[in-house]
């Protein structure tokens, strides 16, 4: 095998959509602490079962796992930012009060998540602890549209759900643990057929309401619809009376329900939404409350985020166009050097051509030049 092949799902970032993505992490960025985020540098590689730990433990499959050589302790790679950032409020910041904090950088997975997928994501992500009410929900949910706006996406659609809804009517359907495993596959592939065997021995209310989610999906008549169905359980009243308030707080973008949605049931523990621009082929970004995160780190605390692979948000977004760059030639006069440290110093970018190469096309297209005229180093266009 060729020295250069590299693994499958594994790949070079070459100059044009590099400059792309770091523009688009700066952006990110900016907005994240435009909003009072802190931004935190979890390592990549730490200690097993600090890693997989509570909630983490979904990701024990897409970790690659490895041994420490000072130790002999089994080592990973981080597969997802969040539990790391759990683990930092809960142990090194340790605020009685409201924290906010941002992260950006790679995560690898064992597999890719979706055909054709990157297993080198580079994750971005907001975080608040601390609040339990829906402001902070309908924050971090802000922030999210604010971030993909800033990236020049298309139009945005937001999808929400609400695990509550489910767990409370798991938890009146007198099923075993294995059982409602299955009828969680059953609602997340909407097999209606499955439900309507899995579903047979729970109490007609919930077996009626555990098929029906299967339809909840669409517009706001969603709500409407499911306030007139399913049972009164103050789980459920909560959960959509959650859904009214914060579908009714957005602007900029068109709000949806798919009331069956469980991907990362397991982890969510209220509200969770899926972000998707015209023209993506999934979910740009994703979040929810996920109040039991810090548990396993002795500190449980309410949180609520949202994270995104900025190199999927990439090839979304607008390219954006190439700031031109002056040519210089290149030189030891000190009037020369001068002249281009100055030009560096004012932003420009200046490149220089080095002797035998005049020729050459270079990624910056430059549509200037500096050139000495009356004994002096001026900029002209090309």
């Amino acid at each position: 095998m060729s020295a250069w092949v590299l693994p499958d799902h594994i790949a070079d970032v070459l100059p044009s959509e590099a400059r792309h993505i770091e523009e688009i992490r700066r952006d990110l960025l900016d907005m994240a602490r435009c909003y009072g985020y802190e931004l935190v540098m979890p390592p990549l590689l730490e200690h097993l079962e600090s890693l997989l730990s509570g909630t983490g433990k979904a990701l024990d499959l897409q970790t690659f796992k490895l041994v420490d050589q000072l130790s002999g302790r089994t080592m990973g790679l981080r597969a997802d930012t969040t539990p790391q950032v759990a683990r930092i409020d809960a142990h090194l910041l340790n605020r009685r009060g409201v924290t906010r904090l941002c992260y950006c950088g790679p995560v690898l997975h064992t597999l890719p998540a979706v055909p054709h997928a990157t297993r080198e994501p580079l994750q971005f992500g907001a975080e608040i602890y601390g609040h339990a009410g829906l402001e902070a929900d309908l924050e971090i949910l802000t922030l999210a549209l604010d971030s993909l706006k800033a990236s020049k996406v298309g139009s945005l659609t937001v999808d929400m759900a609400d695990a509550r809804i489910v767990s409370s009517l798991l938890a009146e359907s007198g099923l075993s643990s294995s059982q409602r495993a299955d009828v969680l596959a059953a609602l997340a592939s909407k097999d209606s057929s499955a439900l309507n065997e899995l579903t047979a021995a729970c109490p007609a209310p919930i077996s009626a309401a555990l098929k029906l989610l299967v339809t909840l999906y669409g517009g706001a008549g969603v709500l409407a619809q499911a306030r007139a169905a399913l049972p009164q359980l103050p789980g459920v009243l909560e959960a959509l009376d959650h859904l009214e308030w914060m579908a009714g707080h957005l602007d900029g973008a068109k709000v949806t329900f798919d009331l069956a949605d469980l991907r990362g049931y397991a982890y969510y523990t209220g509200m969770r939404f899926s972000v998707y621009a015209q023209g993506a082929s999934d979910a740009l970004a994703r979040g929810g409350r996920y109040d039991e995160v810090g548990s396993v780190f002795g500190r449980k605390r309410p949180a609520v985020g949202f994270s995104l692979d900025v190199k999927v948000l990439a090839h979304a977004a607008q390219v954006r166009p190439l700031r031109a760059a002056i040519r210089a030639p290149w030189g030891e006069a000190t009037a020369l050097r001068a002249a281009i440290a100055g030009l560096r110093q004012q932003g420009e970018t200046v490149v220089c051509v080095l002797p035998g190469h005049e020729s050459e096309v270079d990624e910056f297209h430059c549509d200037r030049e500096l050139v000495q005229a009356a004994g002096q180093w001026v900029v002209t266009a090309i």
